[in-house]
Parts: structure tokens; C-alpha cells; sequence
């Protein structure tokens, strides 16, 4: 009998030990849910800058691709465009901004600021929602930013012009028609570009030809 109250004793003793297992074991079950969610956030929020980043980005690179037509057509120097500079950053950070809202977030703290060296655009993002009320006190008001970076890089040089041949052939000067017309304005000569070790030539009679934009430009995160 006495063996017996033995063993109901120590079962006594052990139950209170087993609850406050158990109680520690859900409560590390929740702090580990409660990172988990908080991790969830941080990527949501990451996802978000980079989708903002990588749309200011090619956005501009698409206002790059029409400046650069314009510049051949008008014989315009194309330097400047060719490494992604020379044009106002536009509709950029307002694209920024739509993707960002696109991905529960918004633009924050120094927004959208870009960079010509090199040309890049970096954005910092808020999520519109916190990570939620968890074991851990204050996450219920915890948000997440994050920050990103897109470059826009060239992928063209300019050919040199062809050089003079040493003995060049005189060429009659015009003598107009008999209405007096010398011949019609001068066509603009075409150019030659270099991207990615072939040759791209653009013709400003047939704009239409213009290689995709992004024969011209990359655009990537940075790391």
C-alpha cells in the first residue's frame, strides 16, 4: 500500500512539470509562427521594391528608345542617350509607384531617386499592412521596407564613320531642274551601332525599322 501512495505522489509532482512543457513548447511554436509571419512581411515588402525599382527603370529605358529615335532623325548627338542619360526621368517614379501599389506597398522615405553613374533608379517601399498581432508585443504595428535598385544598361556603342577614301571621286555640282528645284533637302545619313559585339543600323528614312528597345538597354536589379 505504501509503494502504491509512492507512485501517486510522484505522479502528482510530475503533472504540473508536464504542463509547463507543454506551455513552453506552444509558446515557441507561436514565436516561431510569429517570425515566420514577420519574414512573410519583409518578403512581401522586398518583392515589392523590386517590382517598383525594375519599373521606373524600364520605363525610362522605353523614353530612352524614343529619344533616341528622335535623335537620328534630327541628327542629334546620340552619345549621351546610347549610355542611358540626356532625358528627364518622366513617368518613371510614378510607374515606381503603381507596381509598389501593386504588391500592397508604397513608395517611402526618399521614394524614387535616380542616378546617372550608372544610370539606375533605387526605390524604398512600406507595406500598407503590419506583420499582425502575434506572442511577440508590438508586431500588431510592426511594418516592413525594403529597398532596391534597377540599372539600365547600354548595350550599343556608336560606329565611327566610315573614313574618306584617299582619292575621292569629284562629284558634279547640281544644276537643279527646270523648275530650279537643286535636288530636295539632304537625307540624313543612317547609323551604325554596335550591341553586343553585332552591327545594328538605324535608318532614320524608315523609323519603323528601329531595333526593340531592349536590343539597346538592359535592365536588372543590382546586387
Amino acid at each position: 500500500m505504501k509503494a502504491r501512495g509512492y507512485r501517486n505522489s510522484d505522479t502528482g509532482q510530475a503533472f504540473p512539470i508536464y504542463i509547463t512543457a507543454v506551455a513552453a513548447l506552444l509558446f515557441l511554436a507561436l514565436a516561431f509562427f510569429a517570425v515566420g509571419q514577420a519574414g512573410a512581411t519583409r518578403n512581401g515588402g522586398q518583392t515589392a521594391a523590386d517590382a517598383a525599382a525594375l519599373a521606373a527603370a524600364q520605363d525610362y529605358r522605353d523614353q530612352l528608345g524614343t529619344a533616341l529615335l528622335k535623335a537620328v532623325t534630327d541628327g542629334s548627338a546620340l552619345e549621351d542617350l546610347l549610355n542611358g542619360r540626356g532625358i528627364d526621368v518622366g513617368d518613371a517614379c510614378a510607374q515606381a509607384q503603381w507596381f509598389a501599389q501593386e504588391n500592397d506597398a508604397d513608395l517611402t522615405g526618399d521614394e524614387c531617386v535616380p542616378d546617372f553613374l550608372p544610370t539606375s533608379f533605387t526605390v524604398t517601399v512600406k507595406t500598407q499592412k503590419p506583420v499582425g498581432k502575434t506572442v511577440i508585443p508590438g508586431t500588431e504595428s510592426k511594418y516592413a521596407t525594403a529597398r532596391a535598385k534597377a540599372v539600365i544598361g547600354p548595350r550599343c556603342t556608336l560606329q565611327p564613320p566610315d573614313e574618306p577614301s584617299p582619292t575621292p571621286t569629284p562629284t558634279p555640282t547640281p544644276t537643279g531642274d527646270e523648275d530650279g528645284d537643286d535636288g530636295g533637302e539632304d537625307e540624313k545619313p543612317s547609323v551604325a551601332l554596335t550591341c553586343d559585339g553585332r552591327t545594328v543600323t538605324i535608318d532614320p528614312a524608315h523609323p519603323e525599322l528601329l531595333p526593340d528597345v531592349k536590343d539597346l538597354f538592359s535592365v536588372h536589379l543590382a546586387d
